[in-house]
């Protein structure tokens, strides 16, 4: 569906609105700070804007969500961003929209109307401590005995998972042939025997990742989603949205805002800092690279992409959305001075912390800046490392 400008404009006048009204400040504060979330915040965001129906902006209708056009769904997305808003929860749109496309009625009867609200939270059971960037090594073992499914194994860096009653789950059903065609993706209850989970904490103070051992877990036989030994198909279905997430555009719009501040009148020069014509022309680097990110996801929601791209521009959102967080963070952490330098892990818990250093902070918003900074070296590995997209994209382009 395409809409107008001036149609697109009061959509966008009403998103606005109401988020201006109703998101609290907390939660701005939050995100401009970059601190971390807690899992109240997360279903805080997600039921007010279930209120209106906007908790899974990218659903159809007929699953709960608003049925929006890729138009919609940009402005949207830009428009949470600019009201400080966290993203959403990311596996919402990813389990999601598998369930919607493999799902079996009863399981999406089940799963599907409780997730826009987070009445149930969900992690991804995919890495093993020996099989990342090769997801299709993995070794967590399936066997099927009676009416269950006994899984048995471990899976690593499980983002969320001491929150999660439910994991999407890649488990080995069959040993031998290629590694692909051995795989199955099971839905796992948390709260199973033989499920524990322990915390990875991390170098920016977080803890929302974790290690998840699976002894001998029992899972029911409707927990298969699609066909035993062919859940191949379905992790690389739901990786294209992990992917399209991973464009990672709100937080590069929000550190380029933060870095525009910070140029014109902060700690580290003022508006000496503008006068710099290698900074300034890496700031206009960034914020172009920035527009081209926006115009290609653009672009990717719309569908609008050559056949000879199909498939490989998701690979290219989220290794270019990757890079600029990246390159956007250390360019901020040049400008903010002795500020960007801090590591301030626990400055959401007990103050800013910069008294104990010695330092006031001319920024509160920079405080966890120095932490984040560390945190973010991680956006070229999570989701498909920049090797992996860069391979794939090779060989869909050579080939």
């Amino acid at each position: 569906m395409s809409h107008t400008t001036a149609s697109l404009e009061v959509f966008r006048e009403e998103i606005r609105a109401f988020l201006a009204a109703e998101l609290p400040a907390r939660l701005r504060e939050k995100t401009r700070q970059f601190l971390p979330l807690e899992r109240q915040d997360y279903v805080s965001l997600h039921r007010l804007l279930d209120t209106r129906g906007w908790a899974a902006p990218g659903w159809p209708r007929e699953y709960g969500g608003p049925g929006w056009s890729a138009e919609q769904r940009l402005v949207f997305e830009e428009e949470l961003g600019a009201a400080g808003a966290p993203r959403l929860y990311p596996h919402v749109n990813m389990i999601g929209p598998v369930l919607q496309k493999f799902g079996t009625p009863d399981q999406k009867a089940r799963f599907l109307p409780p997730m826009p609200r987070l009445d149930e939270i969900w992690c991804q059971g995919y890495s093993e401590p020996g099989a990342g960037s090769d997801l299709a090594s993995l070794s967590t073992r399936c066997e099927r005995r009676d009416e269950h499914y006994v899984v048995t194994g471990q899976k690593i860096w499980t983002s969320y998972a001491h929150w999660a009653d439910w994991m999407f789950c890649l488990v080995r059903t069959r040993a031998g042939g290629k590694p692909q065609e051995g795989i199955s993706f099971l839905l796992i209850d948390m709260r199973s025997p033989g499920v524990r989970v322990r915390r990875i904490p991390t170098i920016n103070g977080a803890s929302d990742l974790n290690e998840v051992f699976l002894d001998e877990v029992r899972v029911p036989l409707d927990g298969l989603v699609h066909k035993e030994n062919e859940g191949w198909t379905v992790a690389k279905y739901l990786l294209g949205f992990e992917r399209t997430g991973g464009s990672s555009i709100a937080t590069c719009r929000l550190l380029l805002e933060r870095l525009l501040s910070i140029t014109a009148s902060g700690p580290a020069g003022g508006t000496q800092l503008m006068e710099n014509d290698v900074l300034r022309a890496r700031i206009a680097r960034a914020a172009v690279r920035l527009r081209v990110q926006e115009q290609a996801l653009a672009c990717v929601l719309a569908g609008d992409v050559a056949p000879e791209l199909h498939g490989i521009e998701i690979s290219a959102l989220k290794l270019h959305g990757s890079e600029l967080v990246q390159e956007l963070s250390t360019l901020l952490m040049h400008c903010a001075g002795p500020a960007g330098m801090l590591c301030l892990p626990d400055a959401g818990e007990h103050g800013d912390g910069a008294g104990d250093a010695g330092l006031e902070l001319e920024s509160p918003e920079l405080r966890a800046l120095g932490a984040n900074y560390l945190d973010w070296r991680k956006t070229t590995i999570y989701g498909g490392t920049t090797e992996v997209q860069k391979n794939l994209i090779a060989r869909a382009l050579l080939g």
